[in-house]
């Protein structure tokens, strides 16, 4: 495979399943050093045997990205064992549905301080070494609902229309300073969060996180004259 960031080192929060794990797989494989978050140990035990078996390098770092200190400790790990952050994925997300009518704070909090909060908490944190070197990409996970109305994720949407949100705003921030952000998005993906919703969409038509993770990679490894803001990606039958 490529060694496209090869030298580099990326953080990615979600890491230990999912779109997250697969992206940490793609990017050790390209060459990054990549330090995995999560909140559960074992998942990313699993992924650092993985990734260490295929030859490349991995820092377990449990994480709950909803914990300011904890987020702190990340970044500062990270550093400590590598010098350096080039690289933010933050992948780290949950998901509940159902109608307005019949939901109410308590299923949104978590949402809300999982795939909103934790993302800034995680963005804010590895800015003083990115901006040090003056270089860094950061690549925040969005989703299609974002943009495309779905019965049922009006909480879900909401957090993930912030991403978009915060997203454009910190890109024209941290443009003169040399670090570049970008948010991707996709489509359903084939991910362990269907497996709680029962009557979703077909899954077998659904993305794969392999998909996403060669996405995240061509928005990673592009020069530092480009840069690559929003990318869409959706299953070839358009599915949500």
């Amino acid at each position: 495979m490529d060694r496209a960031l090869a030298g580099q080192v990326a953080i990615v929060t979600g890491a230990g399943r999912g779109i997250g794990r697969a992206i940490a797989e793609r990017f050790a494989a390209s060459g990054a050093l990549v330090v995995l978050a999560s909140r559960t140990t074992a998942d990313l035990d699993h992924v650092a045997k993985e990734i260490e078996r295929a030859g490349s390098r991995a820092l377990v770092a449990p994480t709950d990205v909803t914990d300011d200190a904890a987020v702190d400790r990340l970044v500062a790990r990270a550093v400590d064992a590598f010098g350096q952050v080039d690289i933010l994925v933050t992948a780290a997300g949950v998901a509940s549905f159902g109608p307005v009518t019949e939901t109410g704070p308590r299923d949104w909090d978590a949402m809300l301080a999982v795939n909103l909060r934790g993302m800034m908490l995680c963005c804010r944190a590895v800015l003083p070494p990115m901006l040090a070197r003056a270089r860094g990409s950061i690549i925040n996970l969005a989703s299609i609902a974002a943009s495309r109305p779905i019965q049922g994720a009006a909480a879900y949407t909401a957090t993930k229309a912030g991403v978009l949100g915060w997203s454009r705003v910190l890109a024209e921030e941290l443009r003169a300073g040399g670090v570049r952000v970008g948010v991707l998005v996709p489509g359903a993906v084939d991910t362990p969060l269907w497996d709680a919703i029962p009557g979703g969409p077909d899954r077998t038509r659904m993305l794969r996180p392999e998909d996403v993770a060669r996405a995240a990679i061509l928005m990673a490894s592009l020069p530092p004259g480009a840069t690559l803001e929003e990318v869409t990606l959706l299953p070839a039958g358009g599915i949500l």
